[in-house]
């Protein structure tokens, strides 16, 4: 009776079976960051709609120093370095001798609103047709956890050991609410991964900002709030926790500026 219900894998994994494969444009080199951390699926993400808007032959991607640095290993795409801070420069410049590409930045925020505080501001107000992804998790997770400008008031790091003083530190910079009321931007939101439900949204986010380029509409803004487990001193479970306690309540998620 248990031989006659037995069903194999094969016909299982029919196509019409299934409700989710893996994305060709992802290589076979096992993810290295660390175990909870958000890149993995932000990075699954773009992959996913680059693919299915079949664009892998016609995408550059940029990524500066950082955890960033790390997605040439694993995106399958044409990918170019930049200088710490400098990706929208480097993306603006590929994007304007390449108009017909696809041309998007991959940065963290100590990147993206520290030292390249400026190339983004710049980029933005020019209204540059290229697209940012922006991954913000509030610390310096690749060079030892260190106090970003992203860190919220109060928040422990390896230079803000007893919380972040706001009097002596400054505040948060909350630099999408900031590029969102520039001229040159079309697209700006803010969403996260952490759950089910919210990698959805992610994702059509994604899509929006890639068709508003094909468009030429101008600077898209993808700000994707994320863990750094290890940088927090968590397991991913808490930091997970912790950010929707903590994180999204300074940042909140949703769509802060979209086409009229």
């Amino acid at each position: 009776m248990l031989d006659t219900l037995t069903i194999s894998r094969e016909e299982i994994c029919q196509p019409e079976n299934l409700v989710y494969s893996r994305t060709h444009l992802m290589t076979d080199a096992p993810l290295s960051y660390c175990p909870g951390c958000g890149h993995g699926t932000i990075h699954r993400l773009i992959m996913e709609v680059i693919e299915e808007m079949n664009l892998q032959a016609d995408t550059i991607g940029v990524a500066p120093v950082g955890c960033s640095v790390l997605s040439y290993e694993f995106l399958d795409i044409d990918m170019q370095q930049a200088a710490h801070g400098r990706a929208p420069a480097v993306a603006t410049g590929i994007k304007r001798l390449m108009p017909n590409k696809f041309v998007f930045t991959y940065q963290g925020d100590g990147d993206l609103a520290a030292i390249g505080t400026s190339e983004t501001i710049h980029a933005c107000n020019r209204g540059e047709n290229i697209t940012i992804f922006f991954v913000n998790n509030g610390i310096y997770g690749m060079t030892g956890g260190q106090m970003a400008p992203t860190t919220l008031p109060q928040m422990k790091t390896a230079t803000s050991p007893f919380g972040r003083d706001t009097e002596t530190m400054g505040y948060p910079l909350k630099i999408t609410e900031l590029i969102a009321m520039l001229p040159g931007t079309y697209f700006v939101t803010r969403q996260s991964v952490h759950t089910a439900a919210n990698v959805r949204k992610t994702k059509k986010a994604i899509q929006k900002a890639i068709e508003y380029q094909k468009l030429n509409k101008g600077l898209s803004f993808v700000e994707i709030v994320s863990n750094c487990n290890s940088g927090w001193k968590m397991t991913p479970v808490e930091s997970n926790k912790w950010m929707e306690e903590n994180m999204f309540p300074y940042y909140p998620l949703g769509d802060i500026k979209v086409p009229k």
